[in-house]
């Protein structure tokens, strides 16, 4: 099973997805979906009765659920049932909706993409480009966008290379720049910018992107000359690529009198063209 966790949009609700490259499949959250299809406000509560219903039917195809990690609406990872496509498509069988079909259609078509983007990359990066198009984002806030997710592809390699083990580690280390620079964690951020699930990147201004990629720009650099071994010894210098980024925050705030973080997000339409 891969742990990489990624999130998927369904008429702009979030779901989230674990690849699994051995079987080519995605796992769904199962509580994601079922608040898409029942629109239920207690989503977790409804798929316990209706689990259990299944189950008195004598129906194991959707019952017998894997429980794997997901993020959670607080950033931190909880194991939830998760679901792969044939077991969501049984699902959509169970629960009376209007977006049945609509769910239907786009978890074929999700597949489709999941193949082609193994055969070329670079759908994926036109597909987001898409994406940020879509909902507002300024050009030089999506070329931005792209860059810091190109930087943090080579940060969380160099951890891979340092002994650093994914999932709690990196969120540690992610954490100990984002401190660094910012003066707060990924969730004290998150809460400043009054986001919950969303992502945090997606609501930044051009110069906290340009910030946070300095620090992990630097994070990654200085990893690579002083060849870190393991989680310890990578905090350390997390904590050192951070300050860098924190040094140019400060001269900045200094020539320029105004604060480089803001508590607007992407709800609000002045970020999309911020700076």
């Amino acid at each position: 099973m891969s742990n990489k966790n990624t999130v998927k949009l369904f008429e702009n609700k979030e779901i989230r997805t674990i690849w699994n490259e051995t079987e080519e499949d995605w796992y769904f959250s199962v509580i994601d979906i079922i608040k898409i299809l029942s629109e239920s406000k207690d989503p977790s509560s409804y798929w316990r009765k209706l689990k259990q219903r299944l189950k008195e039917e004598g129906d194991k195809t959707v019952t017998n659920c894997h429980r794997l990690k997901l993020t959670a609406a607080d950033g931190k990872k909880r194991l939830t049932d998760v679901a792969n496509t044939k077991q969501i498509l049984r699902l959509v069988q169970s629960v009376p909706s209007r977006n049945a079909e609509p769910f239907k259609r786009w978890l074929a078509e999700l597949g489709k993409e999941r193949f082609d983007e193994i055969i070329d990359p670079e759908i994926t990066i036109n597909r987001a480009v898409k994406t940020y198009r879509s909902k507002g984002y300024s050009e030089k806030w999506i070329t931005q966008r792209l860059k810091s997710i190109e930087m943090r592809k080579e940060l969380t390699d160099e951890w891979k290379r340092s002994g650093v083990e994914e999932g709690i580690e990196y969120s540690i280390l992610t954490d100990e720049i984002t401190k660094a620079w910012a003066e707060m964690n990924t969730q004290e951020y998150k809460k400043f910018k009054s986001l919950k699930k969303e992502s945090l990147r997606d609501n930044m201004s051009n110069l906290e992107l340009v910030l946070n990629m300095l620090g992990e720009v630097s994070t990654t650099e200085i990893s690579k000359i002083t060849n870190p071994d393991g989680f310890d010894e990578s905090k350390t210098v997390a904590k050192r690529g951070g300050s860098v980024a924190k040094d140019a925050r400060d001269s900045f705030e200094r020539e320029s009198g105004k604060s480089a973080i803001i508590s607007r997000n992407a709800k609000k339409p002045d970020l999309l063209d911020n700076d």
